[in-house]
């Protein structure tokens, strides 16, 4: 069994990441990264602070916009609308979730989509659905980075992923799909979720269920991705893989922190500078 170190692979990354942003930087373009953090849910600052230190570790100018949680939708999308007009902003990203009052479908579409460095507008995931090039999601990209890394053939391979959302499962999906794999996807009203784990070559989950694959649920010698994260009652970090019993029966494996995680921070930084190479191109 071969642990996914994803921690190790995005420290990599950065050091590709801090030199583009330097070559960027001598052509007159600094990349910047705005973020919309509404409210004061703790686990959405902790997500703000760690992505806010890894711009400042590669070079990228990361603002913080803090608004408090009763904005107004017009307000918010105003917000939007002057980090769209402004040209030396390079991603656009809203932190989510939103408070129930915000429409969110709404302030994602707001984005302009070469800013949408989440890669949540839907010309976005149209593109990624078609093979299009476009921004695509962070932890989506972040997974498949990482099997890229360690070799793992996905081409021709059965696939399954569990839980079906349009910021993992979904474009995770169309990755997949568009890598040559054939896709399987469980989500909350499939009725025996172990009839497509066990016979799948890869199985990725991420709905927030800590221990829902356990080790009778995947055929011996899979590929486990786990993008779960959940903090049991006694603090500690857990997926929503049995990792202690699954990772004797597999052949690869990612923890749980220090797995995905990273890559997809890693993944919005390159997002980021793709904008503003994109911005350096255009002039």
């Amino acid at each position: 069994m071969v642990i996914l170190d994803g921690k190790k692979l995005a420290s990599q990354i950065e050091v590709d990441i801090a030199n583009k942003v330097k070559d960027l930087s001598q052509n007159g373009i600094t990349p910047s990264l705005a973020v919309i953090l509404v409210g004061n849910d703790a686990a959405s600052q902790t997500y703000v602070a760690m992505k806010a230190k890894a711009c400042k570790r590669v070079g990228i100018t990361s603002i913080l916009h803090e608004m408090p949680y009763n904005i107004t939708q017009q307000d918010l999308l105003a917000i939007i609308e002057n980090l769209n007009a402004n040209a030396k902003i390079d991603g656009i990203l809203v932190q989510l979730p939103l408070p129930k009052h915000i429409n969110t479908y709404e302030i994602l579409e707001a984005i302009d989509p070469c800013k949408d460095v989440d890669g949540f507008h839907t010309q976005n995931s149209g593109k990624l659905h078609s093979g299009l090039e476009g921004f695509v999601p962070a932890t989506p990209l972040g997974v498949m980075m990482l099997l890229k890394h360690f070799d793992i053939t996905i081409k021709g391979k059965d696939v399954c992923i569990v839980g079906a959302s349009n910021i993992v499962g979904k474009p995770l999906s169309a990755l997949m799909l568009n890598a040559g794999a054939t896709i399987s996807i469980c989500h909350a009203f499939t009725r025996n979720i172990s009839f497509y784990t066990k016979r799948a070559d890869i199985v990725c989950v991420g709905v927030g269920k800590p221990n829902l694959i356990t080790q009778d649920m995947i055929k011996q010698g899979a590929v486990v991705v786990d993008i779960g994260i959940n903090r049991l009652e006694n603090g500690k970090i857990v997926g929503d893989v049995d990792f202690d019993n699954v990772s004797t029966y597999c052949s690869f494996i990612t923890p749980v922190p220090g797995g995905v995680g990273p890559m997809t921070i890693s993944s919005l930084l390159q997002n980021t500078v793709k904008s503003a190479a994109n911005r350096l191109s255009s002039y």
